[in-house]
């Protein structure tokens, strides 16, 4: 789970309006040597939005400022603070809003065809599956079957007498 987490940088969610990189700075700098603190903007209303990023040159001391920060109070609010995603999972530098919806709608497509495709091979080699049970089924059937007749010959005092009389006139 924790595969791709940049131990270094952290996610600090729960901000105020008034908190801006500075004070953010302010707040963590405590912990250690910071590389750089980003507050993304909303393209709308060109102010954070409510969350940040603060980046330390090590990785004790973003541990430590996680652990003793997570759960404070900045500005009359709580802060969530956690290891950050990379950002090829979070949608590039922008952020998902920065890409317009159907822009993935190609792939959408694909992914879409694939899976299908996937659920008719699926569905195929099921079938084969169970006609092959069902093949394997009868063959047993008709072994049994087959061992039936032998036993009840040997059993059957006018099969005996009809066999004996064949052997005898061969």
């Amino acid at each position: 789970m924790n595969e791709g987490v940049q131990k270094n940088t952290l996610y600090v969610g729960g901000l105020a309006e008034e908190v801006n990189e500075q004070i953010l700075h302010a707040a963590f700098i405590p912990f250690g040597d910071i590389k750089d603190v980003k507050t993304p903007l909303d393209q709308a209303t060109q102010k954070h939005r409510s969350f940040g990023f603060v980046t330390f040159l090590e990785r004790e001391d973003a541990a430590s400022a996680m652990d003793n920060m997570d759960g404070a109070e900045l500005y009359g609010r709580v802060l969530t603070v956690n290891y950050a995603l990379p950002e090829k999972i979070k949608g590039g530098e922008q952020g998902w809003a920065a890409k317009p919806i159907w822009e993935d709608a190609d792939t959408w497509f694909e992914r879409q065809q694939q899976e299908k495709e996937m659920l008719r091979l699926q569905a195929e080699q099921r079938a084969a599956m169970e006609a092959a049970e069902d093949l394997h089924r009868k063959k047993m059937a008709e072994e049994r079957e087959g061992e039936k007749d032998d036993a009840d010959a040997k059993d059957d005092p006018m099969a005996k007498a009809e066999a004996e009389v064949l052997n005898q006139s061969a």
